[in-house]
């Protein structure tokens, strides 16, 4: 049961107060059928509206079901609208975007009915008002009087215990009228509908009881209601709307106007090209950086080596040197400031521990560099005989240390192993121009400058006989085999304790412990501007180098050069020094005579120069290890100034994203304006207020995602006629490039961005007042 007790409400306007409804009590019976008559302005429209929950009372109260309303919050009146009360309106307000089974459905759709469900009580509906065949129809396919049909579906499918009509034949012929009212008749045998209407015909014809008004008051009841109010009994589900219903709301709302919605993204996605435009070219430049960075830093590592110059104390020295003229003619003794800057590096198993810790995302390859010395041999015209891989060989042999590097074949460039064992330095520094990459240690290559010319020197130190440009015969030289030959079976003691080399090649060949290199491949530097790293001439990984040592660090001329402080082979004096280096050649010292890291980036390189940094703290300067940054005069200008330009050009294109958010304001607000009455309608159904504002939120995500994909789209196709242009520009090819992730972060920023450009005029939407907005035309 309704119950209407002492209901006021009043309007102002300036001085002038309007009594809509003055004082009025009326009971309505659980199953009845009122006509409310009245004149314009009577107040009838008003108190249908407040039994509908759509307008509130100023004081009084509407009991329904023995529960009073008076303390109702927003959400109890949603809850109120969507369970309990249905609306037929004068002119049907049918949301025009939506199919009739979709504008029956939607109160369902509030109260969280499944789809099932949905669809099969809106089909119920609308065969009960005659429109079975007109399920799948837009509202412009369909007569003014079954679209009124479809609002008393739509009414009647959430199963309401009132139904309210609002003047509902007023829009209609006098022969849909009869068929309309038959129908609302039918409806109210189960439930209370109380209609208002101004045609005293249609009430006395077909309702059970008429109520007239006047003036804000009741002024006569055909049929008043005196029972006692029952005990309370109203329990309504509360509304809720899900963001893929809004979703589906506003998709369908954005399809009728295909033209507005595609331009209206097409303007709002200018920002997100043109942020997509330059970070397609920052991130191309950033390649063609980082490429030249490795090329660069390929040739220059930061070296470690036995004996180097302490960068520091040189400046020091230098900046001494160069003070003004000394007064006077006074001559003093001079040290060359390299020497005075010079540093003995102590090298130490520690120290290497500490080098395998870089992070190989920092530096892929460490190469390390023995002073061990080869004995090598090579058959030539049938005979073996000794080669070098020195590039060049002097004919006068003066001392010790130069006897000792001719006898044992020092020389050819070491490449580094990569570090995970599984690529070579070689793949990404350098092409192969006949053979083959390496892959194990006694594969070795001949190394080519950028004119694929191998030096002259270098062949014939390894036994060739080639003459100045001489085209070569790359198979030949890729079928040659070297032998390196083991200390024991090199040298031979003799009565006096020397060692000198044997002269039998042949053996040697053939003894158990010579190793079988095979040169596998011609290869050139990578790099258009640099002959690379490595010079002309053989090149060999730093493990072929250890395999040496372990064969030879326990040979016989190693342990007696150990225990004596002359030099074995021409039994001169050493210094300690000498020794110390002459061991190493022979293949006595564990430590690298020199290391080599290689940074990946400029960036990369300042991670490891800290790291090494990090050793010294703390330690006495004979204890540091001083390394050499020979990429450290190179000016960076690259890393931070791309980023820096990068940053630039996308804070100006990002004010187009701020015009963008403000443009979605304004067309959110237009669309809000344009579907006011859509607002009241939904509000009649028990639509929130985040309901409504969900709708518009999902709106503008719609046109946000669009509009960044849209952008995203353009911004990728304009990378071709860029690249081309830049090609011809700077021979730079393939320069704008598109990361993935960046457009998946510009659709996300554009959206997140149109939401929050139309969020105010969602809120305004949402705090319309219903009643209004289905007044609005």
């Amino acid at each position: 049961m309704l119950s209407l007790q002492h209901l006021k409400k009043y309007y102002q306007t300036g001085d002038t107060v309007t009594k809509a409804l003055d004082d009025v009590s009326v009971n309505f019976r659980d199953r009845e059928f009122v006509a409310i008559l009245g004149t314009s302005g009577s107040g009838k429209t008003t108190l249908l509206n407040i039994i509908g929950g759509l307008d509130h009372y100023d004081s009084g109260d509407l009991i329904i079901n023995g529960k009073a309303t008076k303390n109702f919050q927003e959400q109890d009146w949603d809850a109120y609208r969507n369970n309990t009360v249905g609306f037929i309106f004068q002119d049907y307000n049918i949301i025009s975007h939506l199919n009739i089974l979709d504008n029956v459905t939607l109160g369902m759709t509030l109260s969280g009915v499944d789809a099932a469900t949905k669809k099969k009580r809106a089909q119920e509906a609308l065969t009960q008002v005659g429109l079975k065949d007109h399920i799948h129809k837009k509202p412009n396919q369909l007569s003014g009087g079954q679209l009124q049909r479809v609002a008393i579906a739509r009414a009647l499918a959430n199963d309401p215990q009132i139904l309210l009509a609002d003047e509902p034949t007023g829009a209609l012929d006098t022969q849909t009228s009869q068929e309309i009212m038959e129908l609302i008749k039918k409806v109210a045998q189960d439930r209370l509908v109380i209609m208002v209407t101004h045609n005293p015909q249609l009430a006395e014809q077909y309702a059970d009881r008429i109520i007239k008004f006047s003036d804000g008051q009741i002024t006569a009841d055909s049929n008043p209601d005196e029972e006692a109010l029952p005990p309370e009994n109203f329990h309504p589900r509360r509304t809720k709307m899900g963001f893929g219903t809004a979703l589906k709301l506003s998709f369908t709302n954005i399809k009728t106007k295909k033209g507005r919605t595609f331009l209206t993204m097409l303007a709002s996605s200018i920002g997100i090209i043109s942020i997509g435009v330059v970070l397609a070219l920052s991130n191309g430049f950033q390649k063609q950086i980082d490429a030249t960075q490795t090329e660069t830093l390929a040739q220059f590592p930061i070296s470690i080596s036995k004996v180097t110059s302490d960068p520091q104390q040189l400046q020091e020295e230098n900046s001494h040197s160069k003070q003004n003229f000394a007064k006077g003619h006074q001559i003093k003794a001079h040290v060359v400031p390299v020497n005075a800057a010079q540093h003995q590096n102590h090298l130490n198993a520690k120290y290497l521990r500490y080098l395998k810790k870089i992070k190989s995302s920092d530096a892929a390859n460490i190469a390390y560099t023995y002073a061990t010395g080869f004995n090598l041999i090579r058959s030539v015209n049938g005979k073996y005989r000794p080669v070098s891989f020195a590039v060049s060989n002097s004919d006068n042999i003066n001392n010790s240390q130069n006897l000792m590097a001719a006898s044992t074949g020092v020389g050819g460039s070491v490449y580094p192993v990569k570090r995970d064992g599984h690529s070579s330095f070689l793949r990404k520094n350098y092409r192969v121009l006949a053979g083959r990459y390496p892959r194990k240690a006694s594969e070795i290559v001949l190394i080519a400058n950028k004119q694929n010319g191998i030096n002259l020197d270098a062949l014939k130190n390894l036994g060739f006989q080639f003459h100045n440009k001489e085209v070569l015969d790359a198979p030949k030289l890729l079928q040659t085999a070297i032998k390196v030959v083991a200390n024991d079976d090199y040298y031979t003691q003799l009565p006096n304790g020397n060692f000198m080399p044997q002269r039998n090649y042949q053996q040697m060949a053939q003894a158990p412990h010579t190793q079988t290199l095979k040169i596998v491949g011609i290869l050139r530097t990578a790099n258009k501007n640099s002959d690379g790293l490595l010079a002309g001439g053989i090149a060999y990984s730093d493990q072929l180098t250890k395999q040496v040592m372990q064969t030879n660090r326990h040979s016989a001329i190693v342990r007696a050069q150990r225990a004596s402080n002359d030099n074995v082979l021409t039994n001169g004096q050493l210094t300690a020094t000498q020794k110390e280096m002459f061991l190493a050649t022979l293949g006595a010292e564990k430590m690298p005579s020199a290391i080599q890291i290689y940074p990946k980036s400029f960036n990369k390189k300042d991670h490891i120069t800290h790291y090494l940094d990090q050793y010294n703290r703390g330690k006495k300067k004979a204890d540091k290890i001083i390394y050499n940054d020979l990429a450290g005069n190179i000016t960076n200008i690259t890393g931070g100034l791309m980023n820096a330009i990068t940053y630039v050009l996308v804070g100006f294109a990002a004010i187009s994203l701020v015009t963008s958010m403000i443009m979605i304001a304004i067309i959110t607000y237009t669309s809000v304006i344009e579907r006011t009455k859509e607002i009241g309608v939904l509000k009649a159904l028990g639509a929130r207020k985040k309901d409504i504002t969900r709708v518009f939120d999902a709106e503008t995500t719609i046109l946000g995602a669009g509009s960044g994909i849209l952008g995203i789209v353009i911004a990728w196709l304009l990378t071709f006629p860029i690249n081309v242009l830049l090609k011809g520009m700077t021979d730079l090819t393939n320069v704008a490039q598109l990361n993935p992730v960046h457009a998946i972060w510009l659709v996300i920023i554009s959206t997140v961005l149109t939401v929050l450009g139309g969020h105010i005029p969602a809120r305004m939407a949402s705090k319309k007042d219903a009643a209004k907005a289905l007044r609005t035309d």
